[in-house]
């Protein structure tokens, strides 16, 4: 401090800014070169194709049938994952009989957090290989339970058509706790002033989380959607543990094309980053648009 507070903040930032700068974004950079070569990932060699990887992606049916499966869970996990979660977050915050301060929560309500919050104790790997098993034709869980009540029992993950649907509502059952406690901590800073108005003007509940809650929380259910979406755009790891993006493709995602065409057979790092790229720019892009979109007037209470 005696040559004055800059020499000070230099010697606390400049570290941390080189370390980010070379393990995070130079690999990015190196990425965007990458994507204009041929390289095989474990050769010395990396010859330069221009925009011939980009070229490639646009007649590549495993690219476009992997987009298509992300473009329905951004479509459909952020939107259900949102409804539950502010259902159940009304429901635990003002599920309750009427009191004096307007409603009350449900009783238990902090036990009933916890639960919905436990899937995000475990990782994702665990929460993949434990409804692996519930999936499971034989001994799972499910079809146990649709057996004894003499109902089809399908291999749920091993037929086209159910794998990707079931592995999307694990993707939505994971996620769900912690947006309760995210809208649950929100609801609780509104005031119960306006709660205990509404209701002595006779509005029911739906109308309360409809005219009143939703609004005031619009900043917090913006947030939740753009990170909703930008693990809809992901997906990896879930899928890749579950079904590994069968069968057939019928579960791929980019983010498993990516990595299956980086080390896989092909091994094509060239390739790979160009998908990469793109995948950057599409989550960039929904993140803008999630904004723009979503854009409106702050409400303030006091």
């Amino acid at each position: 401090m005696k040559h004055g507070k800059y020499p000070l903040i230099i010697t606390f930032l400049v570290p941390p800014l080189l370390l980010y700068g070379i393990f995070v974004l130079s690999p990015y950079l190196q990425a965007f070169q990458i994507s204009t070569t041929d390289w095989l990932g474990y050769s010395p060699e990396a010859n330069s194709v221009g925009l011939a990887n980009f070229e490639r992606l646009l007649d590549d049916d495993r690219v476009w049938n992997a987009l298509k499966n992300n473009a329905w869970l951004l479509l459909v996990v952020p939107v259900v994952t949102i409804v539950l979660g502010l259902f159940f977050a009304t429901m635990l915050s003002m599920g309750g009989r009427k009191g004096r301060a307007g409603v009350t929560g449900v009783r238990g309500t902090s036990v009933y957090r916890m639960v919905y919050f436990f899937p995000q104790v475990l990782s994702v790997v665990i929460i993949a290989l434990l409804w692996k098993e519930v999936y499971h034709p034989n001994s799972g869980l499910l079809n146990g339970a649709l057996g004894a009540v003499g109902l089809p029992t399908p291999a749920w993950l091993g037929d086209p058509r159910f794998a990707f649907w079931c592995a999307m509502a694990v993707m939505i059952w994971s996620n769900v706790g912690f947006y309760v406690v995210l809208f649950g901590a929100a609801m609780s800073a509104i005031p119960r002033d306006i709660y205990e108005a509404v209701m002595l003007d006779g509005a029911s509940r739906w109308t309360t989380l409809r005219k009143i809650t939703i609004p005031l929380l619009w900043d917090t259910v913006q947030v939740a959607w753009i990170y909703l979406a930008i693990a809809a755009l992901d997906g990896f790891i879930l899928i890749q543990q579950m079904t590994n993006g069968g069968p057939n493709f019928s579960s791929d995602v980019i983010g498993l094309r990516m990595y299956e065409t980086a080390f896989g057979s092909e091994s094509k790092f060239g390739y790979a980053s160009a998908i990469g790229v793109v995948l950057l720019f599409l989550t960039l892009s929904v993140a803008v648009l999630a904004l723009r979109a979503a854009r409106r007037d702050r409400i303030e209470y006091s």
